[in-house]
């Protein structure tokens, strides 16, 4: 006896896009209080997602987070050069952030690179930079 089919396969599915409302952090008092959304939301998404280590803790997907560790004790022209990639693999795991470009580069002091670059959300676009030790 062969199975009826219920229909499934022709049923229309509704994708909804989840809010971006988030708690307000509050870097500079080391508090959390209120609320943020749309543009304020991923600059604090994309804040996280560059200062937590990929692969370091447990409560994270493995798709969360940046590699940066292993950048410690390597040239610069390699530091550089991994940056953009690295840093554009990690904030577009999020769906609500369309691409990363413009980067910049800054090492003049000595193992520490600066690097700016803009970041284009579905809400709109903001700049944003990352200090990293190598």
């Amino acid at each position: 006896m062969l199975p009826s089919s219920n229909n499934l396969l022709t049923t229309e599915l509704i994708v909804e896009t989840e809010p971006s409302k988030n708690y307000k952090m509050k870097f500079e008092q080391n508090s959390i209080s209120g609320y943020v959304d749309e543009l304020e939301a991923m600059k604090q998404v994309a804040y996280k997602i560059l200062n937590t280590e990929r692969y370091e803790y447990e409560i994270y997907s493995w798709n969360y987070g940046i590699e940066l560790k292993d950048l410690i004790g390597e040239p610069v022209s390699y530091v550089v050069a991994e940056l953009e990639r690295r840093i554009s693999e990690a904030l577009l795991q999020d769906d609500r952030i369309e691409s990363v470009d413009s980067f910049e580069y800054d090492y003049s002091k000595k193992g520490v690179v600066l690097v700016t670059f803009q970041v284009h959300t579905l809400f709109g676009t903001f700049d944003e930079e990352k200090v990293v030790n190598y």
